[in-house]
């Protein structure tokens, strides 16, 4: 079977329901920010591998496992996006998952030192990788948000990326932390 079908040529695309609709329409460009997301978590757990392959920090297992977890339910938000209605195919988006983040997020807070400054973006490459998947993760979230005819499933969408951009944060701080490296500030 070929990747080509040659339907996207004139700049249309399919949602789940079978509708025909432009490529830069709302809800073709939030799925497109989620599955960019996607593909930079998994970017993040591949610099993660590199460091425990290494023999350094075995500690970041954990963090992979999870990482494929939101990979996998971004998938699930994505095919969401995808339908501007009720889909009987796609099962409702877990509200629990949004829990699930604050929950680690929390863990991650009581381990790591109380943020007093504006974090830049540094070393660790994964922590590094963490901020360049948080910034895709507001753009997402954006995208989502400008989606005209909302249901339950999208607004369900727009509060998990919020979550899981504050979730980003935090492990990207994390990992500076179980890495041995100090956080760099921008002090105005």
């Amino acid at each position: 079977m070929a990747i080509y079908t040659r339907k996207g040529d004139q700049g249309t695309t399919s949602l789940v329901s079978g509708e025909r609709v432009s490529k830069c329409c709302d809800r073709v460009c939030a799925y497109g920010d989620v599955d960019e997301l996607i593909s930079v978590i998994g970017l993040l757990r591949a610099s993660e591998n590199e460091l425990i392959k290494g023999g350094e920090y075995p500690q970041l297992v954990e963090n992979r496992e999870f990482l494929l977890h939101i990979q996998k339910r971004l998938m699930d938000l994505s095919a969401h996006l995808a339908t501007n209605s009720v889909s009987l195919k796609l099962k409702p988006f877990d509200p629990q998952e949004i829990e699930l983040l604050e929950r680690e997020i929390d863990k991650m807070t009581e381990l790591i030192p109380k943020q007093k400054y504006f974090v830049l973006p540094s070393s660790p490459t994964p922590a590094a990788i963490c901020h360049i998947a948080r910034t895709v993760c507001r753009r997402a979230e954006r995208s989502s948000i400008q989606i005209a005819q909302k249901d339950d499933q999208d607004e369900l969408a727009i509060r998990y990326l919020n979550r899981l951009s504050d979730y980003l944060f935090t492990l990207a701080r994390k990992l500076c932390y179980d890495c041995g490296e100090s956080e760099e500030f921008w002090i105005p």
